[in-house]
């Protein structure tokens, strides 16, 4: 019998921290910095399982997160992206690390499952992605979940929408 995949084929979330508290507790510390969410307005791409959506449940009150989709992908990468050495994520870097022309199909490929994100952080992207505050600034109150009309929490495809004033 054929073992099961950890990774869902294609099934991609994005995290964002929004929140910084001071003298936060340790163990959401911990927690924080495994997801690579050390700082506010810090974005991660990460995948949809149940350790992680656990480790996302925990730190709520801090982050929001939703499904990356080609084009959430495609906006960070393009935008946000760096390699290891601080430079600017190029079409030239992608087509001479993953053999594919242009941001958006490293987008695609990522999207659709046929690059895994360790591929892509091995191979010199930043997993770590620096966003602004969000233009127009936050449209909820940031200690409300986001079905309470807030900001934090699980949100579904509408991070695109935040990420979207945040790049």
């Amino acid at each position: 019998m054929k073992k099961a995949s950890k990774t869902k084929k294609g099934k991609c979330l994005v995290a964002i921290r929004i929140r910084g508290i001071p003298g936060v507790k340790s163990e959401l510390e911990r927690t924080l910095a495994s997801l690579r969410l050390t700082k506010n307005f810090r974005a991660a791409i990460l995948y949809d399982r149940p350790e992680i959506t656990g480790m996302l449940a925990k730190i709520k009150d801090l982050v929001t997160w939703g499904e990356a989709r080609k084009k959430t992908l495609s906006l960070l990468l393009k935008e946000r992206a760096k390699t290891i050495g601080g430079k600017k994520l190029t079409n030239s870097f992608v087509k001479q690390k993953f053999g594919l022309t242009t941001i958006d199909r490293l987008a695609s490929a990522v999207d659709k499952g046929e690059l895994h994100l360790e591929r892509l952080w091995k191979e010199g992207v930043n997993p770590n992605f620096r966003l602004h505050p969000p233009k127009g600034g936050f449209k909820g109150k940031t200690k409300l979940a986001f079905k309470q009309g807030g900001e934090l929490g699980y949100r579904g495809e509408a991070i695109y929408d935040l990420i979207a004033r945040m790049v």
